[in-house]
């Protein structure tokens, strides 16, 4: 791998968290729609960890093995010239020391950016010193590589809240943001929370690019922005989005033995464009 290659995108990527604008940041499951997202103009691309096992026949929640992940990594890194951040899920370690070999081969699969997870397959949250550990560990695994890894640590309390009311949830948040980035997180991700006074007391809490998810009913780029929003991301909804346009699409085949939903605005002509094309240095 050119090192010299890898470090420039790490570096792109780390500066459009600089805060003077909201960084919109698609999600890709594959080489094809990494090529479509970046046609369009992004700034850089990430990959969803649900959208990405679906594609190989997977679970989301570490289920697919770490050698498919790194695979559907690497074709996404050389399809586009974009930086690329990983959804690593909770890096893919039983231990901080596994942590640090999977961050090592995910950058050099390509990743110039990692989202760490503090949920344990979406059903419990893990400690916040083990939580920790791990961004530490990858921090290290980052320092060993040359690459300046931006490291996204996702913090799932609105996932996984239980009982905890709003302010709880925003207190234990603040807490482990305080923790992630101590340990050597550049930018603390609270999935699923949506308020926006809640958006905003976090933004104003944590000094350091806070990530949101996006979904229907969210305030849009401009209001996220007087919030203090840094980033936004959409997680495993253009994965859902595609799928859910193939599935209409088919039963209304097998419905009317009709074959008028298969027109698409954009096609096989249009794909054969975005690959034929080696990807710009």
């Amino acid at each position: 791998m050119n090192r010299a290659d890898p470090i420039e995108r790490a570096k792109r990527f780390r500066a459009l968290h600089d805060r003077s604008r909201v960084l919109l940041l698609p999600n890709a499951w594959d080489a094809a729609s990494a090529c479509v997202l970046a046609d369009l103009g992004f700034a850089a691309i990430a990959t969803t960890s649900g959208g990405v096992a679906w594609s190989l026949g997977y679970a989301d929640g570490e289920e697919t093995p770490l050698p498919l992940v790194l695979d559907a990594v690497a074709r996404m890194a050389r399809a586009t010239p974009l930086p690329l951040t990983v959804d690593f899920e909770a890096g893919f370690g039983d231990d901080p020391r596994a942590v640090v070999r999977s961050v090592r081969a995910v950058i050099e699969a390509g990743a110039v950016g990692i989202n760490l997870e503090d949920g344990i397959r979406h059903e419990t949250l893990r400690p916040i010193d083990d939580a920790a550990a791990r961004i530490a560990a990858a921090r290290e695994a980052a320092a060993a590589s040359g690459v300046p890894l931006f490291i996204n640590a996702r913090v799932d309390n609105w996932i996984i809240g239980g009982s905890l009311g709003e302010d709880e949830r925003l207190d234990e948040a603040l807490r482990r943001a305080r923790a992630y980035l101590a340990a050597g997180a550049d930018g603390i991700y609270p999935i699923a929370a949506t308020r926006p006074e809640t958006i905003a007391r976090l933004c104003r809490a944590i000094d350091a690019p806070v990530n949101i998810g996006a979904r229907p009913g969210l305030p849009a780029l401009p209001e996220l922005a007087r919030l203090g929003v840094a980033r936004v991301s959409t997680a495993t909804r253009l994965a859902a989005v595609a799928l859910a346009a193939t599935r209409e699409a088919a039963r209304r085949m097998l419905e009317s033995g009709g074959f008028d939903s298969l027109e698409a605005g954009f096609g096989y002509p249009d794909m054969q464009r975005l690959l034929a094309r080696p990807p710009s240095p």
